[in-house]
């Protein structure tokens, strides 16, 4: 599963790449990837130790490539990385990019200079957050996620919208998400029983992204790969992944956590779709199938209003002619009309919605894959 990115041809899907995501992302094939997640270095500036109030050291994140020289340094840095991840999105493609307070601002200012069109700020607050050990600030409890599509210009980018809302109680996802930080079995340790990477994420945090904005198949670029979450997440999820660590022992923990996991089958993995990502009818293919027949009249449901098919796929009433949603607005004097819901014909024992027959043909086209 490991690579080092050594030629211009390499295996790179599924592969966890060991180098500076910088340089490796450089080989990568340009517009390659549906979606990035980036969990970078806090740049935390820690001056020294932290200790509990019974003087115990907290296990802070002072690792060496959380350190950089100056906000100046940090700076080019994520400049660097984000034009590398901009090349190696799709156009339709979106990223992620979590932190603190200490970088996050920092990173969105760079990505809206970089041309990155952000679409949502979510906050994930902690269940089981730290405490503030020495009093003097309010408790941090939560991170910073900055969603954004490439450029302003991406509109058809991956929104798993119906989904969400459904697992959701039918209410809209909202942009605030609870889940606790990593413990328990869940948090990769050594054999002293200390953490192998100090930000290991959730699970459920990573599943979220996944199911929100990507779509089974689909390839997830992480270019700070740590402890594997998101390769782990992508396997379970059956979408592919793109790992880059320069860290050795980070590479053969994720690795191995990756191996260990069973895929998820294709009934597990159907996703719910809203109308928007249905095949698209249009009335005349009603006509065309046989279903709807020229001449033959449809009516509202109370059979108030009738109007008559054409062979163009229009329909006439009182004289004026027009799309199924137009002479809908007229017949009820509304400014808007769905002609699919509005307008029925007549089945062998009621009225029917014309909407059931678009819906015969979109699942003909489903079963066919058209």
């Amino acid at each position: 599963m490991q690579n080092t990115c050594a030629a211009s041809q390499f295996e790179w899907q599924n592969h966890v790449l060991k180098g500076n995501c910088i340089t490796i992302l450089e080989k990568l094939p340009a517009h390659s990837v549906d979606i990035i997640f980036a969990d970078p270095p806090y740049n935390l500036q820690l001056a020294g130790t932290l200790r509990r109030p019974d003087h115990s050291l907290v296990d802070a994140v002072d690792d060496h490539w959380d350190h950089f020289e100056s906000f100046q340094s940090y700076d080019a840095f994520t400049r660097s990385w984000l034009l590398a991840c901009h090349r190696v999105l799709k156009r339709q493609g979106t990223i992620w990019v979590i932190g603190s307070y200490h970088n996050i601002f920092r990173i969105g200012t760079i990505m809206q200079d970089l041309g990155f069109w952000l679409l949502n700020d979510i906050v994930w607050r902690k269940v089981n957050p730290m405490p503030n050990f020495r009093g003097r600030r309010f408790q941090n409890a939560h991170e910073t996620l900055i969603w954004a599509s490439r450029d302003r210009k991406s509109k058809n980018y991956t929104f798993n919208y119906a989904a969400l809302k459904a697992a959701n109680e039918d209410v809209q996802m909202r942009s605030d998400w609870l889940f606790p930080i990593c413990t328990g079995a869940e948090r990769l340790k050594d054999g002293n029983g200390q953490k192998i990477h100090p930000t290991q994420k959730p699970e459920g945090l990573l599943t979220r992204i996944v199911l929100a904005s990507t779509n089974p198949g689909d390839i997830i670029l992480d270019p700070f790969f740590g402890s594997g979450t998101t390769g782990v997440v992508a396997r379970r999820l059956g979408r592919i992944f793109v790992g880059v660590e320069k860290e050795e022992a980070y590479i053969q923990a994720a690795s191995q956590r990756i191996a260990a996991i069973e895929p998820f089958g294709q009934v597990e993995l159907e996703g719910l779709k809203g109308k928007r990502a249905e095949p698209r009818v249009a009335f005349v293919s009603l006509i065309e199938a046989g279903l709807i027949k020229p001449g033959m009249l449809l009516y509202d449901k109370n059979k108030k209003h009738a109007a008559l098919v054409r062979a163009d796929g229009t329909l006439v009433y009182k004289n004026e002619a027009g799309s199924i949603h137009m002479i809908g607005r007229k017949a009820q004097k509304k400014g808007s009309c769905n002609g699919w819901t509005y307008w029925h014909y007549e089945g062998p024992e009621a009225l029917r919605p014309i909407d059931d027959l678009r819906n015969n043909i979109r699942n003909t086209l489903i079963f066919l894959n058209v």
